[in-house]
């Protein structure tokens, strides 16, 4: 599926182009390019930076009378269960950036409830996380925590103008569509 993904969404984009005007195609096309590029890039840190220690956590239940048997659906089950995790965790930035462009958040919003912010990124972490462990719970917090700052700073540059556009603006657009 992650292959497959970039075909995926061009079938999407070219079921769902000739809808949109050409001032949403403009704005689209971006956020859908750098929304693959951020799945992508967090589900490869899930797999690469976090799936060993959690791989390791489990396998940790050995003893005399206990030997670990991972099961290819169990490896399976696990790694898809990250890679989504992390893919969508890495989505935060464009989506805090396209809530600024609606106009529903901005930097002082994301100031002013940054702590609010820090719980709730490590309660999604706990709950995300698929092994029970405070190491692979850190592992999604934190890099949450930086995703967060990183929005801040993203709202700060892209997000000042929100989405407003005029009666006439859009008469312009339908027309040259």
């Amino acid at each position: 599926m992650l292959i497959a993904s970039p075909v995926i969404f061009w079938q999407i984009w070219k079921f769902v182009a000739p809808g949109l005007y050409k001032h949403e195609k403009r704005l689209l096309l971006p956020f859908s390019f750098l929304s693959a590029l951020c799945f992508i890039g967090g589900a490869a840190f899930g797999y690469f930076v976090v799936f060993p220690p959690a791989f390791r956590f489990l396998l940790g239940y050995s003893a005399d009378f206990l030997t670990p048997m991972p099961v290819v659906k169990e490896y399976f089950s696990l790694s898809l269960r990250l890679l989504i995790a992390f893919g969508v965790v890495f989505e935060l930035p464009i989506l805090m950036v396209f809530l600024a462009k609606l106009g529903i958040v901005d930097v002082p919003f994301l100031n002013k409830n940054r702590k609010y912010a820090i719980l709730i990124n490590f309660i999604i972490a706990a709950v995300l996380t698929p092994t029970p462990d405070i190491v692979n719970q850190m592992l999604m917090g934190v890099p949450l925590m930086v995703l967060y700052e990183i929005s801040v700073v993203a709202v700060w540059i892209f997000g000042r103008k929100k989405l407003k556009y005029t009666e006439k603006e859009i008469d312009t657009a339908q027309d040259e569509d």
